[in-house]
């Protein structure tokens, strides 16, 4: 799974999270750092309004919560959709040995590797790498 460190940064850079069943996120808040939350159809789901999205807590849960809004969360996207929000900039995954996993992506017109010992933690380099691209283009 994506570092915390790495999701946030993304976040940072303007990766906007639409929540959807499956996914995973965090309560961004240093005391709540360790709970990993998981969107389902029963006990936590995505309600839309007006005002915008809750993340709503349905049932018992572990926590006191009824609700909290999606700005007050951290998308911790999976392997896949950091692979799918990469686009057209994807080349490849590479295992080196074991424990190292190399993500080729065009960037700024340039094939480069993004490494890492986690497959999803590459993907989310070579994504901030591009985002941040897109942002630096439009200054």
């Amino acid at each position: 799974m994506i570092s915390t460190e790495l999701a946030r940064a993304l976040r940072d850079s303007g990766l906007r999270w639409t929540p959807v069943a499956g996914d995973k996120f965090r309560i961004d808040l240093i005391e709540a750092d360790d709970e990993l939350f998981v969107l389902s159809d029963m006990t936590v789901e995505a309600h839309e309004f007006p005002t915008g999205v809750v993340i709503g807590f349905n049932g018992t849960t572990e926590w006191a919560l009824d609700s909290v809004g999606l700005e007050e969360t951290l998308w911790m996207p999976h392997e896949y959709q950091l692979r799918e929000l990469l686009g057209a900039a994807f080349r490849s995954l590479t295992a080196r040995g074991a424990a190292e996993f190399v993500v080729g992506a065009v960037v700024d017109g340039e094939l480069r590797d993004f490494e890492s010992d986690i497959a999803s933690n590459a993907y989310a380099r070579a994504l901030l790498a591009l985002l941040d691209s897109l942002v630096s283009e439009t200054d």
